[in-house]
């Protein structure tokens, strides 16, 4: 008995040890690092990538190059998509932007140069004394140019801005002598634009035209007892005592008003001295032409405000005898139009919160 336990031993022992030289204890117990079998599933469990990467990371790298494949083509199509927009924006302020120097192939020949006068004459606008200037240098610089023709609508605007057209109409002329200025009105020539007018050798315009309106005026608002029932209390600061003479908000002062009347009043007869300067004693009318009166183009004829009946067409055909027409009008493109205006626009609203604003009106 005792014999056949100590054979037992032996066997026992070498069947703790499997055959890759791991070893158990007597409980069965594996003592290997990673413990099992290597070649089986639970070896592999601590590196997956042993074996190579399972099916499952294969889909899961495919759909992420794919993904990125596709963000790579959306962000070509972006960029074409961006710049073909562009493109075309470029190209419709192009299209929208006319030529500002005359068609060359038109200006090598005998033709009536025309500069426009359109809308409200204030520096900044399209009606501005640069642009209009601009267009007038080069219509009596060019060759060809027979005769230089105002096409006016306008309502009127700045003094200063139509003084400095007046006077450089008037330097023009003189220095190309054999070339005469004609303007003519075609819905609107008034206030300030008729200032401009004047300047001109003759003027014609529609029988329905709007024509005069020879005078000054400064418009604002007065809240003072607005604020008085509402409660407001107005606090002004300013270094001299009538520094803020304008302010809407502060009570009318007899000898600041008595002042600012005689400021117009002086603009006023500025106005007068150009336009008699300018028609001379074609002008028949009594004192009721600077009154700031308007006229239709029919009425205005026997007053001497204008000297005829005519459209530029016919006037460049009949008159200057010169059916060819040719604009040198300056205009600046599209897009520079609308920053410009947004820039005018705060500026004129900044310029008005300070009071109110002179204008030949």
């Amino acid at each position: 008995m005792e014999d056949n336990a100590n054979n037992d031993t032996p066997s026992q022992e070498a069947s703790a040890h499997d055959s890759n030289g791991g070893s158990r204890d007597n409980k069965g117990r594996d003592h290997r690092r990673g413990g099992g079998n290597r070649s089986g599933r639970g070896g592999n469990r601590g590196n997956p990538r042993r074996n190579g990467p399972s099916k499952e990371w294969k889909l899961v790298e495919q759909l992420a190059l794919q993904s990125l494949e596709e963000q790579k083509k959306a962000r070509r199509w972006g960029v074409f998509f961006k710049l073909a927009m562009l493109a075309y924006v470029v190209f419709i302020f192009v299209a929208l932007n006319p030529s500002t120097a005359g068609d060359s192939a038109s200006s090598s020949k005998s033709h009536t140069a025309i500069v426009d006068v359109s809308g409200v004459i204030m520096a900044g606008r399209e009606a501005s004394a640069d642009t209009i200037v601009g267009g007038l240098r080069d219509a009596f610089e060019a060759k060809h140019s027979k005769a230089v023709m105002l096409r006016i609508n306008s309502p009127g605007g700045s003094p200063v801005q139509s003084n400095m057209v007046y006077n450089e109409i008037m330097r023009l002329k003189e220095k190309y002598s054999d070339k005469k200025v004609y303007a003519v009105i075609t819905d609107v020539g008034a206030s300030g634009a008729y200032f401009i007018a004047a300047a001109a050798d003759e003027i014609y315009a529609d029988p329905a035209s709007i024509v005069g309106s020879i005078g000054v005026i400064s418009d604002g608002f007065g809240f003072t007892e607005v604020m008085e029932k509402v409660g407001v209390e107005r606090r002004v600061y300013s270094s001299g005592d009538n520094k803020a003479m304008l302010d809407p908000f502060s009570p009318m002062n007899e000898e600041q008003s008595a002042h600012f009347g005689s400021l117009l009043n002086n603009v006023h007869e500025q106005f007068i001295a150009a336009v008699k300067r300018g028609r001379g004693d074609r002008l028949k009318g009594t004192d009721a032409l600077f009154s700031g009166l308007m006229w239709s183009g029919e009425q205005a004829l026997p007053l001497g405000l204008v000297d005829g009946m005519g459209s530029p067409g016919t006037v460049a055909r009949d008159i200057i005898k010169e059916e060819e027409i040719v604009d040198y009008s300056k205009r600046p493109n599209a897009l520079q139009s609308l920053v410009d205006r947004l820039g005018v626009k705060v500026g004129a609203t900044i310029a008005e919160s300070f009071g109110s604003h002179l204008v030949l009106k």
